[in-house]
């Protein structure tokens, strides 16, 4: 049998002959020497499958390591099921919680009588690597839940009898993860594990303080909400009770905002800067600060960085030749300096508009001065790096890194990657405002990840704040706009995997299908149409 194999993300298929019944591993481990990582699944005619699959006809096969979009989720799952594993050889039967990324890696917390102590963390790192060592089969049961709107296959994996459900596939032996570390952190116990830029190597820890924070307050407003869990949620929108929900989930955006003023104000700050990965709700978000800092008496000054691009012909091009708009030698920051110093000392400025179409900036259509004391609230993705602004005074900066955290996750095992939110915001975004399917998103996200990974993530703890812009009921929302979007993706397109992904994903969520009840100024009504903020 013949087929069309490619091994690489960037590489050429090549024909070769396999015999019927032929598994993806069997194929993988005959060029196993030849390949950079590890393998992990295959991409079998534009689907996903675990290695395990078995080849039963001619196809295009293409072997995935971590560094292929939605691959790095099976790692982590395999990862986790491994942690579980030997929490329960060496602890017990004890209820574990894998909450959220943190720290390049994931938040778990271990219920235990007491705190849970050094040498027993050791004995668990001891026994995770002996059940790597062992190479283990992950045993593969599936079993049909007819809850929620439509029926889910759930696919529970087991290690020697120890079996637990996972929301997506697995490699198909404990072997396949090679790295990982576990870290005492806080009140839980970090597990970390490589990304995907880097998938051989652990990288280097950052303590991320106010994530943690941000991660414990939004738990403390799911809780008040009454919704811990995907079925929570459910249970509401079954009830009718999502109104209130929504309701108050705003009213705590709405309150935090207006604290984050109030600390401006106190602060005495002129310059407010605003960053945050792509689809935070970085424009609503400025918008509302902007609102809540008249309310305390001040007349802040709106301005986006995009404005201060540099010509079009003179943008700096990525690896692969393309204009890379995200740089920050695609800003104009001599400029933007020189303006935002001669704001500050009372004077009148004649502000650029840049013009997209024709690529340069254009003058003579907002001139604009600030009062004395007064801030300038500035929206961009490179505001928490102080070479946007290295000729402003530190003491007149106040830095605001915003993006949704995701709280919510499935079960007590199975998060809700916060980057799969942010993907479905876009989606339903790009294709009102900006007329492209869901197809076109799902291939510019992965150079979008990597635009966030060189030149947003690296600066989010120099924040002084952090604005968690997520809604506890925003997903059941967004499936009414996404669904239909991923649903035109057909199987001919490389992008079907990881629409079919999303669409699984969405599978656990009720539909909130009467929004009216979201308000204009909501940072949801950005990406769903209805803002008060964008046209």
């Amino acid at each position: 049998m013949r087929i069309q194999l490619r091994t690489s993300p960037k590489g050429e298929y090549k024909e070769i002959d396999v015999n019927k019944g032929t598994t993806i591993e069997g194929i993988y481990r005959s060029h196993e020497k030849d390949l950079p990582y590890t393998v992990l699944a295959g991409r079998v005619n534009n689907e996903v499958e675990e290695l395990g699959y078995i080849l039963e006809e001619p196809c295009n096969l293409e072997l995935l390591d971590m560094r292929t979009q939605g691959i790095e989720q099976i790692y982590q799952h395999s990862l986790s099921l491994i942690y579980l594993k030997a929490i329960n050889d060496c602890v017990g039967d004890v209820e574990v919680e894998i909450q959220n990324s943190l720290n390049k890696g994931l938040y778990t917390e271990i219920k235990t009588d007491c705190s849970l102590s050094k040498e027993q963390l050791r004995s668990i790192d001891k026994r995770m690597r002996e059940i790597i060592e062992e190479d283990i089969p992950l045993e593969r049961e599936e079993v049909c839940d007819e809850g929620g709107d439509e029926p889910i296959i759930r696919t529970y994996y087991s290690i020697d009898g120890f079996k637990n459900y996972f929301f997506g596939p697995m490699v198909p032996s404990t072997g396949y993860i090679k790295y990982f570390e576990l870290m005492k952190y806080r009140r839980g116990v970090l597990l970390r594990f490589p990304h995907p830029s880097k998938p051989d190597e652990i990288p280097m820890f950052v303590d991320e303080k106010k994530m943690y924070q941000a991660f414990g307050e939004q738990t403390l407003w799911d809780r008040l909400l009454g919704v811990n869990y995907v079925e929570d949620l459910n249970r509401k929108i079954e009830n009718g009770e999502y109104k209130e929900l929504i309701q108050l989930s705003e009213a705590l955006h709405e309150k935090r905002i207006a604290e984050i003023a109030d600390m401006i104000k106190k602060g005495k700050k002129r310059i407010v800067l605003i960053a945050g990965p792509s689809s935070s709700g970085k424009t609503t978000f400025a918008r509302r600060l902007c609102i809540q800092l008249k309310v305390n008496g001040l007349e802040p000054l709106y301005m986006g960085t995009d404005d201060y691009f540099v010509e079009r012909c003179d943008t700096p091009l990525d690896e692969y030749g393309e204009r890379d708009y995200e740089n920050l030698s695609a800003v104009d920051i001599k400029l933007f300096n020189e303006q935002l110093n001669a704001l500050l000392a009372g004077e009148t400025v004649d502000l650029p508009e840049f013009d997209f179409i024709e690529g340069t900036k254009k003058f003579g259509k907002r001139k604009a001065s600030v009062k004395p004391g007064h801030p300038i609230v500035i929206e961009g993705i490179h505001g928490l790096n102080d070479l946007l602004t290295p000729d402003i005074d530190a003491k007149e900066k106040f830095k605001i890194y915003i993006s949704p955290l995701t709280q919510l996750n499935i079960d007590e095992h199975n998060r809700i990657p916060t980057t799969d939110e942010r993907m479905l915001r876009r989606m339903v975004r790009d294709n009102l405002y900006r007329g492209k399917n869901a197809a076109a998103t799902i291939d510019e996200w992965p150079k979008v990840r990597r635009g966030e990974d060189k030149n947003i993530f690296p600066y989010s703890g120099q924040s002084d704040v952090l604005f968690n812009s997520y809604h506890v009921y925003e997903i059941a929302v967004l499936k009414k706009y996404a669904q239909p979007l991923l649903e035109e993706i057909g199987p001919d397109r490389i992008e079907y995997a990881e629409a079919k992904r999303m669409l699984n994903l969405l599978s656990f969520f009720d539909t909130i299908e009467d929004d009216h009840l979201i308000v204009n100024n909501s940072i949801i009504r950005e990406f769903i149409g209805g803002s008060i903020f964008v046209e």
